[in-house]
Order: structure tokens, then C-alpha cells, then sequence
């Protein structure tokens, strides 16, 4: 995909390396493209890993502790004896920390990770076993629960480690450990900023160097790869999963920076702006800190780490709650469809997801099966006559999304998102994307059943470029403000009226 304008770029390098590209980079992983681009798939964050394996241990040891109790027929307190576990589960989140059992590079070394994690729960064994010395009530719960509460602790703690341990070696396998990053730029600085992430003793994934002069430069740059523009850049962002974004361009290139930003505001990605005079036009921004270098933060993916985390718990127990309870409505629609309409019950289209890669929506059948415009090329009207009596009904009542609660569980879409539009809908003469120059900045998160736009009115035909202009504002709108709050109040208005167009609270 990339041999193109690499066989237009076979000179030396801009500043000619000693040595091999290894020698060069001996503490920076390089993606070696001559064996092919890096697997898909999201980078592992490892704060997020640690953050996890924490919470899982504490649930072990009080799901440990609770089951022994349980299961021991002589207990004497139980309210005493739950307290005691909850002092063990505290003491072993300490000692788990102070032995370091949550450091990520312990993780691939099997033996370390259990022998760490052993050790800390010994020491918490110890601690509870000298207190009982000295605190009467410790020693009143004393029994064979607590070894078989120590047992179980060390099994469900050994098991995970050996878990873990498997599932970072594929993560290794797959390239996914480590933020994979991408420089934009090949001059001076850019030099100056390769060389300094080249030099780090715990530097980043290096995908490559983009410069929009990519054809006339040469093969690389500091020893990395100089694969294209800024354009092949956005669908590299999109095919291979990159972090971050450092844009290392020169003060003077003001405008050439501003439509380098316009353009990766369109995926789903970090841009760090590497330190110039430029910065102090910013404004207050915040700073990252990447192989020893500090970036100005100027545009953050959205949902990232506890949110993204909390967004899809949100959208698996929220899916699977009103799945159930919509289940018998779902039925009966699905037989009256069948009553009204020779055709299938549900009807499937592409449109555009998360980060623009194609999904296929589920709605209930509305139209006469051979009348029916997958593609969307066609806005409905009212009164339109391709629509079914039922479907009438149940577009009036938006009852026919109720099958992207499907979508949802599968994972392809949120609750709570933009809506997911069909591929050749237009606004008036222009499609979606020509009507509204940032659209595809919609896509950085999962398509929603509902969401801001819909509950404040914006929904329905988009006769005129003002309605689908404002119901981009409020899709980024939302993109910029997200909580579980404010999903749960779009829900709360969605049912209530959100969806007739009429503002709930």
C-alpha cells in the first residue's frame, strides 16, 4: 500500500544515520515496513492493564473471603468476620503496591508476577496474624475459614497472573504493547525531535514520518520511514490504530499547520504539537510527556481509558436491561410487520461507525420490500409512498430503531451517540460530507440509537445545509461533553419525548 511513494523516495536519508536503522534506534521500537504494516487493533494502554488487575485482585480476595464463610458451617460472626476481610483486602492493595506487583513489565515474566503477588499476599496473612496478638475481636474469628479464605485467595491470584501473562505475550505478538506514535514533518525540528525519541531509553512505537512533500523527499528521515502525507496519514490513523500524533512542523508554516490540524481532526487520535514559537498563541493548554519531550496537547481523542471503559460497561448493562424489556414489543411489531408487507421483518443498511469504518444498522422494515433504498439516496418525505402502513407508525413513533439495541450488544454501536447516517444522504443537493467541512469529526465515537441532537429537535428530513449543520454542532457538542450523566439524561429525554421533537425537561 505504501510501495508507491516509497519507490518515488530511494535517495539518502536527510541526515545520513551510521549504521543500520537498530543502531540508530536501539531503545525505540521502528515498524519495519519491509515485513509488512503493524496489526490492527487498539493499543494497549498499560496504566489501564495495572489499573484492572488491581480491581480484579481486591475482588478475588473479597469474593474469596466471602465464599470460605460461606462455606464454613462454624462460623461464629459472619458480620465479624466480613469486617476482617475487608482489612485483609486493604492490607493486600498496600502490600501488592509496595512489592510491585502492579508494574507492567513484571507482567510477561510469569514468575515474577506470581512470586510478587504471593508475597504480598503472605504479608497480609502475617500482618492479620500478628494483629490478632493484640485485638481480641481478630482473634475471636479466627478458624478454618481463614486458611480456606487464604487458599482460594492464592489460587484466584495465581490464576490471573497466568492469564495475564498469556494475554500480554499476545499482545506482544500483535505489536499492540506500547503507544504507536507518527511524526509529521522532516525538517529541523522534526530531525531534532527524531533524534531525541531515537536516544530514549523507553521511547515509543515509531510508525513513520509524513510530509505532504513526501514524493520529492527521500526514503527516510533519522532512520524511520517517510510514508506519505498528511492525507495517507488520516487513513493510516484509521487502518493501523495510531495513538498519537506529533506534529513538527517549522513557526513560519502557520497555515500548513492549521490545515494539518483540520485534518486529523477527523479521526480518532492524539495530536501533540511539539514546542514552538507557535505555542503561545494556543492559549491554556495541557502538556504530555513522550520519550522525555514535552507536546502541548491540541486535540484528545475522545472517551479515552476510564471513559471509553465506562462507556461500554454503560452500553452492555443498559442493552441487555431494556433488550429484555422491549423484547415482547419487538415480537408483536415484528408480527404485525409480517401481517401488513410481504418482506423481510428487519432491514439492514451500511452507514458510516466509529472512526468511518462500515456497519450494518438494524431497523424494522418500513417500506414495500421492492421499494426499499438501502443506500439512502432517497430522504423520506411525508406521506412518502414507498412507506407501509405499519411503517408509518412505527417511523412517527421511531419504533422502527428499536433493533439497534442489537447493534449496540455486538458492539458496533452506544446508546448514546450521533446517529449513524446513510452513505448518499444528502442535505439539499449536497451529501452529508460536502455540506459541513468538519462531519467525519462525528465519527470519533460509536454511532448512539439517540442522542443530543435528536432530543433538541434536530432529527428527521434535512431539507436545507442549516438543519444537518446543526446537528453536527450538537453531535460535536456532545463528542466534547460526554458523561454518564448526560447519556442518561439524553435516555431519560428519548423516552419521555425526545424523539417527537418536543424537549422533555
Amino acid at each position: 500500500m505504501k510501495r508507491g511513494v516509497l519507490a518515488r523516495a530511494r535517495a539518502l536519508d536527510l541526515e545520513q544515520p551510521t549504521g543500520s536503522v537498530a543502531d540508530v534506534a536501539p531503545d525505540v521500537a521502528i515498524v519495519d515496513w519491509d515485513a509488512g504494516p503493524p496489526r490492527q487493533g487498539r493499543t494497549v494502554s498499560e496504566s489501564v492493564v495495572c489499573r484492572f488487575v488491581a480491581g480484579l485482585d481486591i475482588a478475588a480476595i473479597l469474593g474469596a473471603g466471602v465464599a470460605a464463610i460461606h462455606l464454613d458451617s462454624s462460623t461464629a460472626d459472619w458480620r465479624l468476620e466480613g469486617l476482617v476481610v475487608l482489612l485483609g483486602a486493604l492490607l493486600a492493595s498496600n502490600y501488592l503496591r509496595l512489592t510491585g506487583a502492579y508494574r507492567f513489565r513484571h507482567f510477561s515474566d510469569l514468575g515474577a508476577a506470581i512470586g510478587r503477588a504471593l508475597l504480598a499476599w503472605l504479608l497480609t496473612l502475617g500482618t492479620l496474624f500478628v494483629a490478632a496478638f493484640f485485638f481480641d475481636p481478630i482473634t475471636a474469628t479466627n478458624g478454618p475459614w481463614t486458611a480456606l479464605w487464604f487458599a482460594l485467595g492464592a489460587a484466584l491470584i495465581v490464576a490471573s497472573r497466568i492469564t495475564l501473562n498469556h494475554q500480554v505475550k499476545n499482545w506482544q505478538r500483535a505489536g499492540r504493547l506500547g503507544e504507536l506514535v507518527a511524526v509529521i514533518g522532516s525538517g529541523p525540528m522534526a530531525q531534532r525531535l527524531l533524534r531525541g525519541l531515537n536516544s530514549a531509553s523507553a521511547g515509543p512505537r515509531i510508525l513513520g514520518v509524513y510530509d505532504d512533500d513526501a514524493a520529492s523527499l527521500p526514503r527516510r528521515c533519522m532512520g524511520h520511514a517517510i510514508l506519505g502525507s498528511v492525507d495517507d496519514l488520516v487513513r493510516d490513523v484509521r487502518l493501523y490504530g495510531v495513538d498519537t500524533v506529533i506534529v513538527a512542523l517549522p513557526p513560519a508554516a502557520e497555515h500548513q499547520l492549521v490545515e494539518t490540524l483540520n485534518k486529523l481532526n477527523v479521526v480518532p487520535v492524539d495530536v501533540r504539537l511539539c514546542p514552538s514559537e507557535f505555542a503561545l498563541r494556543l492559549g491554556a493548554v495541557q502538556a504530555s510527556h513522550i520519550g522525555g519531550h514535552t507536546f502541548f496537547n491540541v486535540i484528545d481523542r475522545p472517551l479515552r481509558d476510564w471513559r471509553w471503559i465506562a462507556k461500554s460497561v454503560e452500553d452492555r448493562i443498559l442493552g441487555v436491561l431494556i433488550l429484555g424489556m422491549i423484547a415482547p414489543v419487538m415480537l408483536m411489531i415484528a408480527l404485525l410487520i409480517r401481517l401488513d408487507s410481504r418482506g423481510p421483518v428487519l432491514f439492514r443498511q451500511k452507514r458510516y461507525g466509529f472512526n468511518n469504518e462500515l456497519i450494518e444498522v438494524l431497523k424494522f422494515r418500513t417500506m414495500y420490500q421492492e421499494r426499499s433504498d438501502a443506500n439512502g439516496d432517497q430522504l423520506t418525505q411525508r406521506n412518502d409512498p414507498r412507506v407501509t402502513r405499519v411503517g408509518a407508525f412505527l417511523r412517527r413513533t421511531s419504533l422502527d430503531e428499536l433493533p439497534q439495541f442489537l447493534n449496540v450488544l455486538r458492539g458496533e454501536m452506544s446508546i448514546v451517540g450521533p446517529r449513524p447516517h446513510a452513505l448518499a444522504a444528502k442535505a439539499g443537493p449536497l451529501l452529508y460530507q460536502e455540506a459541513v467541512k468538519h462531519y467525519d469529526s462525528r465519527h470519533r465515537v460509536k454511532p448512539g440509537i439517540t442522542g443530543w441532537a435528536q432530543v433538541n429537535g434536530w432529527r428527521g428530513e434535512t431539507n436545507t445545509l442549516e438543519q444537518i449543520r446543526k446537528r453536527v454542532e450538537h453531535d460535536l457538542y456532545y463528542i466534547e461533553h460526554w458523561s454518564i450523566a448526560l447519556d442518561l439524561r439524553i435516555i431519560a429525554r428519548t423516552v419521555v419525548g425526545g424523539f417527537t421533537g418536543h424537549n422533555a425537561f
